[in-house]
């Protein structure tokens, strides 16, 4: 790597704070870390030319969690967790919009939708039962009730009925991007991109940094903010989790807004403007959707197109206009992972999903670990 002395020296010396990737929670770790110590020199490195993950590829759902969902983490968590998960969501997604505003991110509150096939009546029963008390549960958070049985028809076929929410929403996922990395350039906070890390380690005094090419250098503090890339730098309790996703061209006539979810949030779907986004059918094969490749697939494709012109787009023609993927990081508790790993290294990853909900706030709590 042949580096002029400027390079070095604008970049890689006497740096206090490296955050490793750059995607919402090392946005929001650098921005929070710069309001903390307004004198550090902070950089950021990332792998790929845009944040490689999820951060730039995800369908844009502003959301928390269908009622469906909040009861299916109640089988193997405590209330305790759960309901400090649904607040998180709730209260990351106020401070993501406190740090973009909404027309920057072209956030639009049109309300979220759990949908239920004829396949799904005993969960809908079972969530139209617990209904009620999920909504007391729950009204310390929101100040209201969340969740109510839906009476709107947009044309669905092969359905049952709704639950619905007027808190969840969506935004435009590249200009959301595009304006948090404005915010920590404007904060004299460096990106370098297509900078891969290959190893770190923790000298007690400072971390030495290892890239791919061979480079070296040193820094006061390190942050992970890798997700799903996270075991190859450290070992933790994150497994990648690939979701693939269609956009059609624009249909006349659209008949809904907002965002949906089905099959237990298996899939989901919105409107960008007058075209569809949809996602997900990863339960299809969960085995070979647990991966870092990017890319799509016949079978899952297959089966969102299908479910396109038989639940979704029953009375109207369209065609697809691009396919994608994006890399998640699940694991085993639903929760993020958010702590020091050694003295000078720290890590904030495990969004399970919902990076958009959880991520500026986890930047946060990771910046304020360190004094």
């Amino acid at each position: 790597m042949n580096l002029s002395f400027w390079e070095l020296e604008t970049y890689f010396r006497n740096v206090d704070f490296i955050i490793i990737g750059s995607g919402i929670v090392g946005l929001s770790t650098a921005y929070h870390l710069r309001r903390k110590h307004p004198e550090a020199k902070i950089v950021i490195i990332e792998k790929g030319m845009l944040p490689e993950g999820a951060s730039t590829k995800n369908a844009g759902f502003a959301c928390f969690g269908t009622l469906s969902e909040v009861l299916w983490y109640l089988e193997s968590n405590s209330e305790e967790e759960v309901y400090k998960l649904v607040e998180k969501r709730f209260k990351g997604l106020q401070k993501l919009r406190s740090l973009i505003p909404d027309k920057k991110m072209d956030y639009n509150q049109f309300g979220g939708y759990e949908i239920f096939r004829e396949s799904d009546k005993e969960l809908m029963e079972m969530s139209l039962l617990n209904l009620d008390k999920i909504n007391s549960w729950l009204k310390p958070i929101f100040n209201e009730n969340v969740y109510r049985k839906s009476d709107k028809n947009f044309g669905f076929q092969n359905t049952i009925g709704m639950i619905e929410t007027d808190f969840e929403g969506h935004i435009h996922t590249g200009k959301m991007m595009k304006s948090f990395v404005e915010l920590v350039i404007s904060n004299q906070i460096s990106i370098l991109n297509n900078v891969e890390v290959k190893s770190i380690n923790d000298l007690n005094s400072e971390v030495e940094i290892e890239l791919e090419n061979g480079f070296h250098f040193n820094s006061k503090k390190v942050f992970l903010c890798t997700n799903a890339f996270t075991k190859k730098l450290y070992d933790l309790d994150v497994v990648p989790a690939r979701a693939q996703v269609l956009v059609t061209k624009p249909i006349e006539n659209l008949p809904f807004k907002g965002c949906f979810h089905m099959d237990e949030g298996f899939y989901y779907f919105r409107n960008i403007g007058n075209r569809v986004l949809f996602g997900g059918g990863r339960n299809l094969d969960l085995e070979g959707e647990t991966t870092t490749d990017f890319g799509t697939t016949d079978l899952i494709q297959n089966q969102l197109e299908t479910y396109l012109k038989e639940i979704i787009l029953p009375n109207h023609k369209f065609e697809i206009d691009h396919r994608w993927s994006g890399i998640m990081g699940m694991g085993e508790k639903r929760s993020p992972i958010v702590k020091q790993l050694s003295n000078n290294v720290f890590c904030g990853v495990r969004l399970t999903g919902t990076g958009i909900a959880i991520g500026s706030i986890v930047g946060e709590e990771l910046a304020d670990l360190v004094d």
